[in-house]
């Protein structure tokens, strides 16, 4: 369903204005007919006091038909149950006033600014105690709106779990699409953010890992959670609007606010990624230790400052690769006989 706009005039002052005036002629026409009635005037009377009750008992119907538009608010108007339009531009609206407003998420609530429940995530409150009076219009907000998807465990590609959350900005394009296309356009976009959450998540590993293709080209590459954060976003929020677009929602941004292990296995990759740490620094230690052996050696022969045998070659590679490789401080021992 396509939306349409209801071609309705900005005239609810005047009509507004207008039913006083009447509403207050009628009150006193009442009085009038009463006394003419009492009067011996009842062919006047009479008929006058009755049309004033008439007035002042169904008269306030055309003012139930009376709409006020905020910026950035719409109103989908149906007139037993077919789809009329909707209003858009903010403004006093005097409509049929037997065309009704349609909004089947007012009472729901998500995990986002300006529209949170007390669960902290994305699950929806409904009850009327905790219903704000401007909660409970039947007007659809345009504006940008924020739905925090709070944290959710899923598996990775490698099966380690992982907690992610999520931010989504999102807002309403297609009112008639909103309302009619879906049951519930809040719970419906909730659902779809979990879906493309862990489709997205699972392609990809928490970190680099080998011979894992996250791009579907059929070739490792290095992307990952943590450090493919910009791109696993980008990917999360078209995969979200390709399922909103039916319910007439634009997703604007999606943004990663939160990403670690799972509890369960947190400390073991912590012990995992300090063992690696460990690795790689002792295997720069150890190159640059050869290095300086080598040199040293190169520079002795250069020099022709002492001969040395094979063994006494090895002795002393062992004792500088000891000293520039240890964890301590090296206590020196002095020679003071001969070298042989």
């Amino acid at each position: 369903m396509e939306e349409k706009i209801y071609t309705a005039k900005k005239n609810g002052m005047v009509v507004l204005l207008g039913y006083i005036v009447l509403f207050f002629a009628a009150m006193v026409g009442t009085v009038c007919g009463g006394i003419l009635s009492e009067n011996e005037q009842k062919e006047i009377g009479i008929p006058l006091l009755v049309i004033c009750i008439i007035f002042l008992s169904i008269g306030w119907i055309p003012l139930c038909g009376l709409k006020v538009l905020k910026p950035q608010e719409a109103l989908v108007l149906t007139l037993f149950g077919q789809y009329k339009g909707t209003i858009r531009e903010p403004g006093f609206y005097a409509v049929n006033p037997f065309c009704s407003a349609v909004n089947p998420a007012a009472k729901t609530r998500l995990a986002q600014s300006g529209d949170t429940a007390s669960s902290g995530t994305l699950k929806i409150a409904t009850e009327a105690a905790a219903v704000s009076v401007e909660g409970t219009s039947k007007k659809i907000s345009l504006k940008a709106m924020t739905l925090n998807n709070g944290r959710q465990k899923i598996n990775d590609c490698l099966g380690n779990p992982v907690e992610i959350g999520i931010a989504v900005i999102w807002k309403v394009t297609d009112t008639a699409k909103a309302v009619f296309n879906v049951d519930n356009y809040k719970e419906y976009l909730s659902l779809q953010c979990d879906s493309a959450l862990r489709n997205i998540v699972r392609i990809y590993p928490y970190d680099v890992a080998t011979n894992v293709d996250t791009t579907g080209d059929g070739q490792a590459d290095e992307g990952s959670l943590r450090g493919s954060a910009e791109v696993v976003a980008e990917r999360i929020k078209q995969e979200i609007q390709n399922k909103v677009s039916d319910a007439g929602l634009e997703i604007i941004e999606a943004r990663i606010t939160y990403l670690a292990y799972a509890p369960e296995i947190a400390s073991v990759m912590l012990q995992r990624q300090q063992a690696s740490a460990i690795i790689d620094a002792r295997k720069m230690i150890v190159d640059g230790a050869v290095g300086m052996v080598e040199m040293a050696l190169e520079r002795l022969n250069e020099k022709q400052l002492v001969e040395l045998d094979e063994e006494r070659k090895a002795a002393m590679v062992s004792n500088l690769l000891v000293v520039l490789c240890g964890n301590h401080d090296a206590q020196p021992v002095v020679n003071s006989g001969s070298l042989y």
